[in-house]
């Protein structure tokens, strides 16, 4: 879309901003010039609106814009790394509830989509929508043996909408990072992206059925959290048919108190949901508001339930162990520890000293801890440490800043059903119980099997593309320029290299042949295994760094 067809739509939203008094992201934007002066033309706010702070009149103008502006917003308010805390807690409270389409064209989708007359996919199927929002609406049907179940249904046109607002919000992004001062950290254009790949996820109900499906098996042994089945036979892009599920929302203390629930427990418990999600399953609900979190008081023992899956989160294995390493070392206050994983991690760059490093991160956290540990907001504590850590430059995927975002939501939910809550108490074990199983020597062995026959099919490779980097070298298509101190370094490096990797493949082999003896039972496996255990660790030893490689 050009520029000046979205010229009039951009007017529109900077009066709509400028009449909620949020006059500083108009200035920001030198397209608005004719507006300032016909500021005082513009209807003015109420009093009561202009006595509000800049979060709460900032979410009334995005309800005022419409739903995918209010969808933006909520997506806005996981970037915490890039917004200041009070915008963020308003952008959050953002409700994405919009009027609901007609139950006839709903059916007409189903229809279309699945491919069959409505009667013979449905036993029933209830027009009247339950909820509606601005990207699905989800009706109450029955299958044909009777089994109860909701459908959630896209609205119609709303791929077409949603690319025309996202144009809008580029363009917005595209002024933002023109001639906002600080558009280097807010990276707006980014951030559009980042919207922009939200909605696209959410305009596919099949994914959603995959997140959903994925997260039921994760905790298919458990009795803590239910997670709707997905009927795949009923569902397609535009239809998601799921089990219908009764509870009541976390947040309803009345209901759960009648229900007799004992609620530290509960609270413990999704604490615990949460930790294992993100770092045994590396796969977690990324929006836990207590409307996607209901807790199920019909059941014997209370159980949470899981809805809504279109924003789902997960890291990369690196990230995964990095943010755990950090998380212990954080329950322990070992500063330089923090401080050397944030450089190994890579988040920071190498020339950042880890004793200052360290020492930010102290003055940080030793505030927090002259508290009772039931008083200590975890989350809290991350954002500032990774706010004191942008000083330092550090570089963060949004992966992280939406954990970030859901750990605040969890420990938000802990703490409205046991406001004693005792965050660390409860996490630190289960953290630690996580770790010692994900990297137990079984799991490492099995770990290796799996890669192993990829290593033998790509290691006759090695020599050749060896030997291809050098003859590049040798005929100048690759650029080298090396000075002596780092030809010496270089030489350094790859005699460390060699003996790691000689030593390691020796200790490896040796420690094969024992587990091989051993299973095979073969006379003195006893003595043999231990022996060759005793020798594959010395080659191990014996690859570790030395003083002054």
């Amino acid at each position: 879309m050009t520029p000046l067809r979205l010229a009039p739509r951009l007017l529109r939203v900077a009066s709509v901003l400028l009449r909620y008094r949020l006059d500083e992201l108009v200035d920001a934007a030198h397209l608005y010039r004719p507006l300032k002066v016909l500021r005082g033309l513009l209807p003015r706010a109420r009093a009561d609106v202009r006595a509000l702070p800049r979060g709460a009149r900032l979410r009334l103008a995005l309800n005022e814009l419409g739903p995918i502006f209010v969808k933006a917003g909520q997506v806005l308010s996981t970037r915490r790394d890039l917004i200041p805390l009070d915008i963020a807690d308003e952008l959050a409270r953002l409700q994405d509830q919009v009027p609901p389409f007609p139950g006839s064209q709903a059916s007409a989708i189903v229809e279309t989509s699945l491919g069959q007359p409505l009667s013979a996919l449905y036993a029933a199927f209830e027009e009247q929508p339950l909820a509606s929002a601005s990207i699905a609406q989800v009706h109450a049907a029955q299958l044909h043996d009777g089994t109860e179940v909701v459908v959630k249904v896209l609205r119609p046109g709303i791929e077409r909408r949603i690319r025309r607002d996202v144009d809008l919000l580029r363009a917005l992004g595209a002024l933002a990072q023109r001639w906002h001062p600080h558009a280097d950290k807010i990276r707006p254009l980014d951030v559009v992206a980042e919207i922009e790949k939200t909605l696209e996820n959410e305009l596919d109900l099949q994914r959603e059925g995959a997140n959903a499906s994925l997260l039921r098996r994760n905790f298919a042994q458990s009795g803590e959290l239910m997670v709707p089945v997905v009927y795949w036979d009923h569902s397609r892009a535009a239809v998601l048919t799921l089990e219908r599920v009764y509870g009541v929302p976390a947040d309803d203390i009345e209901a759960i108190d009648a229900a007799g629930i004992d609620r530290p427990a509960l609270a413990a418990m999704g604490v615990r949901l949460f930790y294992e999600q993100v770092f045994r399953d590396n796969f977690f609900h990324a929006d836990a508001h207590p409307g996607n979190i209901w807790v199920d008081i019909r059941s014997r023992q209370p159980r949470f339930i899981a809805l809504d899956f279109g924003i789902m989160g997960s890291l990369p294995e690196a990230d995964q162990y990095w943010l755990a390493e950090n998380f212990i070392a954080l329950f322990e206050r070992d500063y330089r520890r923090i401080a050397e994983l944030h450089l190994a991690a890579g988040w920071m760059p190498p020339h950042v000293r880890v004793d200052e490093l360290e020492a930010a991160v102290r003055t940080v956290c030793e505030p927090y801890f002259t508290r009772p540990l039931a008083q200590i907001s975890l989350a809290e504590v991350v954002a500032k440490l990774f706010q004191t850590a942008r000083r330092y430059e550090l570089t963060l995927q949004p992966q992280l800043i939406l954990l970030q975002k859901t750990l605040l939501n969890i420990e938000g939910v802990g703490r409205m059903l046991d406001p004693d809550i005792d965050i660390w108490a409860v996490a630190h074990p289960v953290l630690k119980r996580i770790l010692r199983q994900r990297y137990h020597p079984r799991r490492i062995l099995h770990g290796l099997r799996r890669h192993l026959p990829a290593w033998l099919h790509d290691a006759p490779r090695v020599p050749e593309l060896a030997m291809q980097a050098l003859e590049q070298a040798v005929a100048g298509q690759t650029r080298m320029q090396i000075d002596s101190a780092e030809l010496q370094r270089l030489r350094r490096q790859s005699r460390h290299t060699q003996r790691t990797v000689a030593g390691s493949l020796f200790g490896l082999a040796l420690v094969l042949v024992a587990a091989i003896s051993w299973s095979l039972q073969a006379p003195h496996a006893v003595w043999i295994s231990a022996t060759t255990v005793i020798l594959g660790l010395a080659a191990f030893a014996w690859s570790w760094p030395r003083r002054g490689d």
